[in-house]
């Protein structure tokens, strides 16, 4: 089984915490996936793909949508995008962190278990995410579970004829098992 293929099996659910689960998306979650990254709340913080882009994604060996769905209920709460899955320098992207219902820690725990899936799991070695500079509930996420600043990339999206910059957070494989002891 190689590293992309890993955690797939059966129920598709790769990874499990005490508020949400992730499960490999299938074609069934493509109308949520859409709705979740159109929605007036999230739209402004994303740049949006359009349905065929995900489409492929579903399938694709090289890119995963993962489903993150609240434990007590199965609600689908939010969706990861993880790209890179087969990259020969063990570096993974983790391209869409969007939370539906936001305020509960779900955010938080997916991130964390979607560091554990790509980590310990897959076995990358480098974990990286962009985000918007004024998305200061996500930059404060990213940042709490470890990740660092690593670029600011000035005026790189032209969102409705305005420019905005990106923020890049990356996190190494033994940073992320030091945080993973502190959490403990």
């Amino acid at each position: 089984m190689t590293s992309s293929d890993k955690g797939r099996a059966g129920s598709g659910i790769v990874r499990e915490g005490s508020l949400v689960r992730l499960r490999i998306a299938s074609a069934a979650d493509l109308d949520y996936i859409m709705a979740t990254e159109n929605s007036p709340e999230n739209i402004r913080f994303i740049v949006p793909e359009e349905r065929s882009f995900h489409r492929s994604g579903l399938s694709g060996p090289d890119m995963v949508h993962l489903i993150v769905e609240e434990q007590a209920t199965g609600e689908r709460v939010g969706f990861l995008m993880v790209n890179n899955l087969r990259s020969p320098d063990h570096e993974v992207e983790w391209r869409k962190v969007i939370i539906n219902k936001k305020g509960h820690g779900y955010g938080r725990e997916a991130m964390l278990l979607l560091m554990a899936w790509s980590f310990e799991d897959l076995g990358f070695h480098r974990g990286w995410v962009d985000c918007k500079d004024f998305n200061d509930r996500a930059l404060h996420l990213y940042e709490s579970v470890g990740m660092k600043r690593e670029a600011l990339l000035r005026e790189t999206l032209c969102t409705n004829g305005k420019y905005e910059n990106l923020v890049v957070l990356g996190i190494l494989d033994r940073e992320y098992n030091e945080m993973k002891k502190s959490i403990k």
